[in-house]
């Protein structure tokens, strides 16, 4: 008999301070975010690397959580969303979200 697939990891405490760990949790967040406005919005890869001034390959590497966001990356984003970035850092919880202008 197999064993079942693990479905919740759990991630040694030791881990969660290690700033390799933190960065990339930030990277994937920052994807997440990313992918879920450009998809609220009907935009496709190529609209968003053109308003943004990248290039469709950056902007997947983003969405894939290969991108650790930088000040300039966060604005240039929150442009080609027409939108405010909030960003909420706590010790160990990072809350980033694109907030639409209004029209």
């Amino acid at each position: 008999m197999e064993a079942p697939y693990k479905t919740r990891w759990q991630v040694p405490e030791e881990h969660r301070s290690d700033p390799a760990y933190v960065e990339a949790g930030t990277a994937i967040a920052l994807g997440q975010a990313v992918f879920d406005v450009r998809g609220a919005l009907g935009m496709s890869v190529g609209e968003l690397a053109r308003r943004a001034g990248l290039g469709e390959d950056e902007i997947e590497r983003i969405e894939g959580g290969g991108t650790v966001p930088t000040l300039p990356l966060l604005r240039r984003l929150a442009g080609a969303f027409d939108a405010q970035l909030d960003l909420s850092i706590d010790s160990d919880e990072l809350s980033l979200s694109f907030v639409p202008h209004a029209a």
